[in-house]
């Protein structure tokens, strides 16, 4: 590849030491998941201690709909990651060039189509649902404010994606720090000063979400030129649309299928009433955090995995596994710690000491779920190789295989018990099966591909 003027922060993935070559680039974007997950999970944590236990339960059980609508177009830019970080290992400035640009203008696409959408099935979906009464207003004038950001959303993942791609995990960081602060500043003044409670949290998250696009677009225009962004050369390349469209949207069904089992399972708490709903949303948003800085090393794989495939550097695979599988240990830890031992502590972020009733919830699924985060953890690392390498049926039958088992054991063990408790019983069995499935084609994988290219 010619070397390009401009600004470089690539990371070289395809020499020397391992280790520290994931933990570089996985570190930031673990950091960047994880307060990507906290100045969302603000929201929550303001409605909660400042509004209503009405308003906690409206923004909280609506992430399981925003994450059903927009899963989809996250996933199509984890196609882009890989088939730009593809290109990287392989040296192909030009393909480089045509990918950025189709990529940046389907997000341009994807997220005028989700703005429109969200407004028009907003709360039909939340009546199917099955949302109380006393929380239903709440929660569609959340969404229809929300949804008005899907544009600056969709252009932060893809712009973000592209700088993932060639190993420069710390400017999308920088972005989602200067957002974030915004964010939860913004939260503050429009809950405590002008009491304008859900719609204040939800045009908080707009203004953010505006501010991370403009950034990233102003990194990837003062890229190096081998990845710059052009605004007068944007168009679709057919070729690389396609390419990033095979591993995107079976990622991205990955995502829609996880949506829809939480909203199956979302529904399921909903007849529950309130109490349970509000302590759930509480509980989840910690869960989130654990499970996105989980999911993050994948990512750092999937990038590994495709850069070191594309330079047909096979045997520097399994040696990126080794490195994966002591990081999750190291970052599975803290999380577990923290929620199974303090778990009414932690729940305090989110809900007043007062609620003891919607605090309990929270505790019970904390405690069944968290000593399986080193499972969950594995399974995603897995998943990440797989993804990289494009081995997509693999990927998508152990993740489908999760995501039906805990909808269906969900609803079997909560009707069984007649309890909430058996909804929260179904994320470890569904978790451990799933995990066992992907380890198995990780070493089919290797048997067949990587041992034989080695040779």
């Amino acid at each position: 590849m010619k070397k390009s003027k401009g600004i470089s922060n690539q990371m070289d993935m395809l020499n020397g030491s391992i280790f520290d070559k994931i933990l570089l680039f996985a570190l930031p974007l673990a950091i960047s998941s994880i307060l990507q997950q906290l100045f969302n999970s603000v929201d929550v944590a303001v409605v909660g201690r400042f509004a209503s236990s009405e308003a906690l339960a409206a923004v909280g059980s609506n992430s399981s709909v925003i994450s059903l609508l927009i899963n989809l177009f996250v996933g199509i830019s984890v196609g882009a990651n890989v088939v730009i970080a593809n290109y990287i290992g392989q040296g192909k400035t030009e393909k480089i060039q045509d990918a950025v640009h189709t990529v940046m203008i389907v997000s341009l696409i994807s997220g005028v189509f989700l703005l429109v959408l969200g407004l028009m099935i907003a709360r039909p979906i939340l009546e199917i649902m099955g949302t109380p009464k006393n929380v239903i207003d709440l929660a569609v004038l959340y969404l229809h404010i929300y949804f008005l950001g899907m544009p600056f959303l969709m252009i932060y993942n893809f712009g973000a994606a592209v700088l993932r791609s060639k190993g420069d995990t710390k400017r999308p960081l920088y972005c989602l720090i200067i957002s974030g602060v915004i964010n939860a500043c913004l939260n503050l003044l429009f809950v405590i000063v002008f009491k304008l409670s859900v719609a204040g949290v939800a045009i908080a998250t707009v203004i953010a979400d505006g501010v991370s696009a403009v950034l990233i677009i102003y990194f990837l225009m003062n890229e190096e030129e081998t990845i710059r962004l052009r605004l007068n050369k944007l168009k679709i390349k057919k070729s690389e649309l396609i390419k990033v469209i095979k591993i995107g949207v079976p990622a991205g069904l990955q995502g829609v299928v996880f949506s829809v089992s939480n909203v199956c399972i979302q529904t399921a708490i909903n007849s529950f009433g309130s109490d349970v709903i509000a302590g759930y949303s509480a509980a989840i948003k910690l869960n989130t955090f654990a499970i996105t800085s989980f999911s993050t090393l994948g990512n750092a794989m999937s990038s590994y995995t495709a850069q070191n495939t594309g330079a047909r550097k096979l045997l520097r695979i399994p040696e990126g596994l080794k490195a994966g599988i002591v990081m999750l240990i190291v970052v599975s830890l803290p999380f577990f710690i923290a929620y199974f031992v303090f778990p009414n502590t932690m729940m305090n972020i989110f809900v007043k000491s007062s609620e003891a009733g919607i605090i309990d919830v929270g505790r019970i699924f904390l405690k069944i779920v968290t000593p399986f985060y080193f499972v969950i953890s594995a399974k995603l690392t897995f998943d990440g190789i797989l993804r990289g390498a494009g081995r997509m049926r693999a990927f998508m039958a152990s993740t489908f295989t999760d995501l039906l088992l805990r909808v269906i054991l969900a609803y079997v063990f909560s009707y069984a018990l007649n309890s909430e408790v058996g909804i929260w019983l179904s994320w470890p069995v569904g978790w451990t099966i799933a995990a066992v499935i992907s380890a198995v084609f990780y070493f089919i994988y290797y048997k067949t591909t990587i041992k034989n290219g080695a040779n």
